[in-house]
This record gives structure tokens, C-alpha cells and sequence, in this order.
């Protein structure tokens, strides 16, 4: 866990010296494009001279009067001449070196103890023109404390999820989890995900699931395996994974358990050794330690003097495993150096497996890190690739594809019973597992990504396709069914999405729009101003004559209103043929739904075709604002200045791969935060 350090205070003497380390590195040349590219160099130039404009502007008169008094003539303190930045061009060419600088500053080393200090605006102003240097290599580099006021490039240690806790479990035993052994779902941090560490709070009721979790899934486990015939007695345990003696799930830990030759026989300590090095190798994902090892053996032991069965001890020391603290964290281990320091191979696994599978890593991902393979690019990408291809990548569709979408919580979606009996559990639970199968399929099978907004198939059962007026029978099972045009496809017309963006007893445009701009392309639409009354809904009077696209015609006649449903009616509008479930209607209120619309931009477009088309014309807005969702989930924090270069590089991989899914997967797992962490000193 990290440990903090007060800032130091130093003496004139030590701040001279590192101030003459700093000097060393003046000046230092700015990166500039390989020549030929004029453009681009006439680009750096621009951003450079405005960024000199800054310094002459912002940061030249704190230096006259806070530091150019030791900081010039013929013995400048520390041999820095800061007189000699005496305007913006001549400050701009020392590069880098103002991030030394700016490091001094923030640890209290300069200016030095004793001497006039910088106030919170002087320092305020001094970092923010020092953070927007231009053509910055921000992709090799991760926010901390030497490189920004605040530490958004910190990823703290903590908890599984709920779900990577429920899949943890699943994997790891073979026994799925009841609905009321889930834990308290989490809060969303960061970018909008439930990975961020710093909202990942333990409290008592987590503690008590997985206490009483630990107690039946065990035991389930072990009678499971027991009845299928793999006891630790059976030799069959040492069969190749996937015969018939070695179902597909079964814990790799059993086959583990005993010996390799069938015709040992082992007593129940060696027996005991075996079986529990192996599970706590997996459900720590690291070798246990011998001490480790000897405290829980010393529980099998006990339980076995106090006359319980094999099965019944060895279930004591497995109980102690998944309730301990290196099962149930995300813990990257702080080397004494401190600082940004690479992962580890069996942290980058971890980091691989949250990411892809929600999960922790398997047997075949452990031994990679252990061979010390994923530091190797190559060999990392075909992890990678393996992992996506294994149906525990479902990971992403159920845990960031929800998140992302807005449906984590669908279930709780209520449409008004009296307008609409039709909907109830069992057609929810379908609706949330088309987003989850749609946003699974296309990583899987490395699909464009534009497939979200536009596919010309969907993943329906039976009761779904019913819902949907398609053509299948209605006990069919889940399966990817062609489509005839583009009514339905990709997420925009899912009944999970459009339902979520209705109200109880109606559609809303609005709402519709607001998600299509904020959750597909990432604009920001502010909250509606105060005192604004809300539209009004029918109750037998003269409202209800008039349709949605009336009644929010009227309602935008305030011109408190007008700027920004402007921006959201349109791409509502081209929802409107979908009810407040989803169902396909051509009438509201009696009248003919119209539901054409017109951009700011003047686009022009009809029905949710139409509106698809203009979605995927924005491919390259939406893939930004994908990428940063994605990113943001996969490093567990808010992204910063550091991060928008990595987003940027995905975003350019996916333009030159038609925006296939794999390729942003294997991007992030390549990138430089994703494979480093700062530890706080």
C-alpha cells in the first residue's frame, strides 16, 4: 500500500545544487517533425511562439520578482541564469527543463527556506504554463507528483469489483454464484466505471457476503467435483484438460491436486499440499509463500484431528483462501524505489484479465507471466488475442458495455404496468442481455466497431424477437439473426437503451438525444437552467391531442431552452417510432409520427436509419470518445493530459484498421500507462 512523504524543506546551499542540476539540462531542444513536413513544423512553431506569449505574460513577472534577484549576474545561485529567459522565445527553447523546475517548486525546494515564496496564484500560474507545453512525449510519461499539482495518474490498490468478484469466484470454483450472494454493487468513479480505486469502499456488508459466500461456494465445489467422480482418490484427476474425464469447467486446481502417475497413491497431507498450492496460486494469482502455505495447513490439519473427512478439512484452509485480503484486492506490490516503475509480469496479467475478462488470469496466462512473456510485445499481443477469444471475454460486454451504455442498474427500470403489461422480469433480463451479447460479440469476433451504432444483425431469442415484430419462433434460442434493413442493429435502437431513455408512461426525445450525445459521441449537455417548468404530460386536456415533437416545439419556445434542445430534439425525433419499451409504432396520439430532424450543422435526416447514417459519418467523434471510455475503465481513474496521447494513437490504429475491435484492445494493453504505475514516495 502507498506510504506518504512530507515535502522536504532545504537548505540555500542543497537548493543551489539542484538547481545546477537542473541548469545542466539547459537547454534542451525542442521535439521537432522530421523535415519535409512543413506543415507540421509550422504548426510547432505557432504553438510554441503562443506558449512564449504565456510566459512573457504570465510567469516573466513572478520571476523578476521572486527569483532573478539571486538567479542572474556574473555568480547566479546554483549557476542558473534565469536572466537570461528575458522573453517568450528564449524560455520556450528550454523545453524540459522547466519540468525540473516545476518540480522544485511544487516539493518546496525552491525557492529555497528563507526566501521570498511563491503564493498559491504565482504557483498556479507557473504550473499551468509549464503543464501546456506543446509537443510534449505525454506517451511515455504518467502523471505524479513531480509532474502535476495533483495525482491523477495514481491508481490506488484496491478491492474486486462485484462483478470481477462474482466471475473470480465462478472461475475459480466452477460454481456460480446466487443472486443474493452478489455483493453490494459499486460506484462509478473516473471516467464513469466501477474500477476506480478510490471508490472501492469495504464495509461490513461486503465482508459478511463474502464470508457466507466462501462457506457455500466451498462446499458446493468440492461436493460438485466429488459426485463428477474427481475426489482426491480418483486418478482420473490428472487427465489432459478437455476429455471427457475433464470438463471444459473444471477448476485447473484439481487436476493439479494429485499426482501425474495414476497408480501413486498419496496420503491426505500430500494430498493437502498439492491441492491447496495450486488453488492459492490461482486465487492469488502469484505462488504461495511456504509460511502461507504452513498456516494453512496447520487449519487442515486441525480440522482433520477434530475428525472431519478430507473433503470436509480441505474445504477450511479454500475458505481461508477467498476470504483473504490477496484473493479479494487488486494489490501492485510498491518497490522500494518508488516512482513510475513498470508492472510487474503477474501484475500485468492481473491488469490483462480485469480488463478482457473481469476476471482473474487463468493457468495458461499465469505461466505466461511466469515465463516472463507479456514483457515481450509479440508474445503479449497473442495473450491477447487468446483472451478475447475465450467466452470469458464476456467480461466486456457484461461489466464495461453496461457501464457504458447506462444499463448497469436496467433492472431497476419501472415502465408504467397499467400502459404497459407486457413488460415485465423475464423481458427485461432479454433486453439487458442484447447490449451484453451485441457489446461481447464484436470484441470477440474482432468487428468494427461502428457495429455498435450500425450492425445489420442482432442477437435475439425468441420472446425478444416477438418484442420486436422479427421473424423467429418463439421458444427460439439466443442467436445472431440477419437483418433486413436497419430498424434495428447496433445499440442506438436496442429496447434496453431506448427504455432507459423514456419515462414510465412515455417516450422522451429529449432524454433520447441527451444519451445519444453524452453516451455515443461525448458532448457535454449542461443541466437545464433553473425555474424551467417541465414538460407537461397528457391528462385529458389539450395536451393530449398533441404529439411529442408539438409539445416540445412549444416547450422550446423559451429561449432558456432553445440552445440546447436544439442539439438533443433532432436525434430524438428520429427515435420517436419506438415506444417507452422499444416496440416499432407508426402513430402517436392518433397522429402520424413524423420523425425527421434537422442538425445544427443543417443535416437532414428521416427515421432511425437515417439518424444511423449521420451516426456512423461520425465515426471518427465517436471512436474518440469510445477510446477514452475504455481506456478510462481499463487504468481505473480519471484520464489526464498524459493519457490523451495514448487515446489519440488508438484512435488512429482503429482509422487504419477499419476501426476493428481488437486493435483498441491490443493498443491499450501495449500502452505506456497501462503497463506502468506511479507509486507515491
Amino acid at each position: 500500500m502507498s506510504h506518504h512523504r512530507p515535502f522536504a524543506t532545504v537548505s540555500p546551499f542543497a537548493s543551489a545544487r539542484l538547481i545546477a542540476v537542473v541548469a545542466a539540462w539547459l537547454p534542451i531542444l525542442v521535439v521537432i517533425p522530421a523535415r519535409g513536413d512543413e506543415a507540421a513544423e509550422k504548426q510547432i512553431a505557432e504553438q510554441l511562439a503562443a506558449w512564449g506569449a504565456s510566459y512573457e505574460q504570465d510567469v516573466l513577472p513572478i520571476i523578476r520578482a521572486k527569483c532573478i534577484e539571486c538567479h542572474s549576474g556574473d555568480s547566479p545561485d546554483g549557476e542558473f541564469d534565469l536572466a537570461k529567459f528575458a522573453d517568450g522565445k528564449t524560455a520556450a527553447e528550454a523545453g524540459d527543463a522547466w519540468d525540473r523546475v516545476a518540480r522544485r517548486v511544487r516539493q518546496n525546494e525552491m525557492p529555497p527556506q528563507g526566501s521570498p515564496g511563491l503564493n498559491d496564484p504565482e504557483k498556479s500560474k507557473f504550473h499551468r504554463w509549464v503543464d501546456s507545453r506543446p509537443n510534449q512525449d505525454l506517451c511515455r510519461q504518467l502523471a505524479s507528483d513531480e509532474t502535476q499539482a495533483w495525482y491523477r495518474g495514481y491508481v490506488m490498490s484496491r478491492r474486486l469489483t462485484a462483478v470481477e468478484y462474482t466471475n473470480a469466484i465462478t472461475q475459480l470454483l466452477g460454481v456460480p454464484l446466487l443472486e443474493s450472494e452478489i455483493p453490494p454493487s459499486d460506484a462509478g468513479g473516473g471516467e464513469g466505471f466501477d474500477t476506480v480505486g478510490d471508490t472501492l469502499f469495504t464495509s461490513p456488508i461486503h465482508l459478511e457476503a463474502y464470508l457466507t459466500t466462501a462457506d457455500r461456494v466451498v462446499d458446493a465445489a468440492l461436493a460438485k467435483w466429488d459426485v463428477a467422480g474427481v475426489a482426491p482418490s480418483d486418478p482420473s484427476a490428472s487427465a489432459p484438460s478437455g476429455t471427457a474425464s475433464n470438463p471444459p469447467d473444471r477448476p485447473s486446481w484439481l487436476a493439479l491436486a494429485r499426482s501425474a502417475d495414476p497408480a501413486s497413491e498419496l496420503d491426505d497431507d500430500q494430498a493437502a499440499t498439492r491441492m491447496l498450492t495450486a488453488f492459492a496460486r490461482m486465487a492469488w494469482r502469484r505462488p504461495i509463500e511456504s509460511e502461507e502455505l504452513d498456516r494453512l495447513l496447520t487449519l487442515f490439519r486441525q480440522s482433520r484431528a477434530a475428525g472431519l473427512g478430507y473433503l470436509a478439512a480441505i474445504a477450511q484452509p479454500m475458505k481461508a483462501v477467498v476470504v483473504s485480503p490477496h484473493f479479494l484486492f487488486v494489490v501492485e506490490s510498491e518497490p522500494e524505489a518508488g516512482g513510475v516503475q513498470r508492472l510487474t509480469p503477474r501484475q500485468l496479467a492481473l491488469r490483462l484479465s480485469l480488463l478482457i475478462w473481469s476476471s482473474i488470469p487463468d493457468e495458461a496466462l499465469l505461466d505466461a507471466a511466469d515465463r516472463g512473456d507479456l514483457h515481450d510485445d509479440e508474445k503479449l499481443l497473442v495473450e491477447v488475442r487468446r483472451m478475447l477469444a475465450d467466452p470469458k471475454a464476456r467480461g466486456l460486454g457484461e461489466n464495461f458495455g453496461l457501464q457504458w451504455l447506462g444499463l448497469r442498474n436496467f433492472a431497476q427500470v419501472r415502465p408504467d404496468p397499467e400502459l404497459f403489461p407486457e413488460y415485465n422480469a423475464d423481458l427485461a433480463a432479454d433486453m439487458r442481455e442484447e447490449a451484453v451479447a451485441l457489446v461481447t460479440a464484436v470484441f470477440r469476433e474482432d468487428r468494427p466497431l461502428t457495429d455498435l451504432i450500425a450492425a445489420d444483425y442482432a442477437y435475439v431469442n425468441g420472446r425478444l424477437a416477438a418484442h420486436y415484430g422479427l421473424p423467429l419462433p418463439a421458444d427460439a434460442p439466443w442467436q445472431k439473426l440477419p437483418l433486413e434493413d436497419q430498424q434495428r442493429g447496433g445499440v442506438v435502437t436496442m429496447a434496453s437503451v431506448l427504455t432507459s431513455a423514456s419515462y414510465p408512461r412515455r417516450t422522451s426525445p429529449v432524454l433520447r438525444g441527451r444519451w445519444l450525445l453524452e453516451e455515443l459521441l461525448g458532448s457535454r449537455v449542461p443541466p437545464p437552467p433553473p425555474n424551467v417548468p417541465p414538460l407537461e404530460e397528457p391528462d385529458g386536456s389539450l395536451t393530449t391531442a398533441l404529439t411529442m415533437r408539438q409539445r416540445l416545439e412549444v416547450h422550446r419556445q423559451n429561449p432558456d431552452c432553445a440552445s440546447c434542445h436544439d442539439r438533443m430534439d433532432p436525434l430524438g425525433f428520429g427515435l420517436e417510432n419506438f415506444d417507452a419499451i422499444g416496440r416499432w409504432r407508426t402513430q402517436d396520439q392518433g397522429a402520424e409520427i413524423d420523425s425527421t430532424g434537422t442538425l445544427p450543422s443543417g443535416e437532414r435526416f428521416d427515421g432511425p436509419e437515417g439518424l444511423k447514417t449521420i451516426l456512423v459519418q461520425r465515426s471518427d467523434e465517436f471512436a474518440q470518445h469510445f477510446v477514452r471510455k475504455l481506456l478510462g475503465f481499463a487504468l481505473g481513474r480519471e484520464l489526464n493530459k498524459f493519457d490523451r496521447c495514448v487515446a489519440d494513437e488508438c484512435v488512429k490504429a482503429l482509422q487504419e484498421n477499419d476501426y476493428r475491435a481488437s486493435v483498441l484492445i491490443e493498443r491499450i494493453a501495449l500502452s505506456y500507462p497501462f503497463q506502468h504505475r506511479y507509486y507515491k514516495k
